[in-house]
């Protein structure tokens, strides 16, 4: 009996491009399922009983319901080995971890304050000073990522190996381009543009980006 194709649930350019990644890596069959943010889809009850936090990326397989990106992108490396998507060596394993850790909880939520301030404050007054303290934050952020990856010795960023934190990374390389936060990747960052562009020379990200409509780094 075939097991069933997963169905990843995701808007094109949200986080849930890193899962979207890492499926194309995999080579295995997969369906994607639209979830239209800016019109509320997400909040949908039919959106709810699937997710009842209301965000993407979701992965359905079969009655198998996976939601946060940390752990989906650990779920498709180990549900296909052979893709070889998480590092086999302790301390590599450990740094890649920690990738997803700070983009999970750091990375993402500073950048929540600018994309999302509504969800801080009530008061419009407030969502404005919300806002303009996240822009400074991301920058800061943004230059630590770029100073961590440029003392970095390896070729990706848990290793000599590309691994789902390579993938995840990407996403916030590509909202750094984006409209809210603008920045001049290659000039600001050119390190992890260096990254993203071995990125976009992979088979897998340049599918994802096509559907995705994304443009290439």
């Amino acid at each position: 009996m075939n097991a069933p194709k997963i169905k990843l649930f995701y808007s094109p350019g949200a986080c849930s491009l890193a899962s979207h990644i890492v499926l194309e890596e995999t080579g295995a069959p997969f369906e994607l399922e639209r979830v239209a943010l800016a019109d509320g889809a997400q909040r949908r009850p039919e959106y709810l009983a699937i997710n009842p936090k209301g965000r993407v990326p979701v992965i359905a397989e079969g009655d198998f319901i996976l939601t946060e990106n940390p752990a989906i992108l650990y779920y498709l490396a180990q549900r296909f080995p052979a893709a070889q998507l998480w590092p086999d060596d302790l301390q590599e394993a450990a740094r890649c971890a920690e990738w997803l850790a700070w983009g999970s909880s750091g990375i993402h939520v500073t950048y929540a304050h600018v994309s999302r301030p509504e969800r801080y404050t009530s008061s419009e007054t407030a969502a404005g000073n919300v806002k303009e303290k996240a822009q400074s934050a991301c920058r800061e952020t943004w230059s630590m990522i770029e100073a961590r990856l440029a003392a970095s010795k390896s070729t990706w960023a848990a290793g000599e190996h590309y691994s789902v934190a390579d993938a995840y990374l990407f996403v916030f390389w590509n909202w750094g381009r984006g409209q809210r936060l603008g920045y001049d990747m290659a000039h600001d960052f050119p390190v992890w543009t260096k990254h993203a562009r071995r990125m976009g020379e992979r088979p897998a990200v340049r599918r994802a980006l096509e559907q995705e409509e994304i443009a290439l780094p």
